[in-house]
């Protein structure tokens, strides 16, 4: 498990990014959170090459993080793992700062 005042990343997260970023060292993973979904704000995952002058920039080493400033406050302490069961391979977050979720686990509230 990797650590950061910010975001924690198990083994199988890291593996997962590490794996994809081989292919383009420049890029960065971007963890964001937007209005919408079941509960209100969802969760985003991408791969970005731009750092935004708000961005917290998370460097775990081997990549980097980058989390902006309006998802910051609520993913703030929470755990990124990656998952891969009979409904598929996916990043999922544990949340603390969630008062609930949606059944998916891919929606919150606060």
């Amino acid at each position: 498990m990797q650590t950061s005042n910010s975001i924690t990343l198990t083994d199988s997260a890291s593996k997962r990014i590490m794996g994809v970023l081989n292919e383009d060292k420049s890029s960065k993973f971007r963890v964001y959170v937007t209005g919408g979904g079941c509960s209100g704000f969802q969760y985003g995952f991408k791969f970005d090459d731009d750092e935004a002058f708000d961005d917290d920039v998370i460097d775990f080493g081997s990549f980097k993080v980058l989390i902006d400033s309006m998802s910051y406050p609520y993913l703030f302490g929470s755990t990124l793992d990656f998952v891969e069961d009979l409904s598929g391979a996916k990043f999922v977050i544990n949340n603390p700062n969630a008062k609930t979720t949606c059944g998916c686990g891919e929606s919150f509230t606060v």
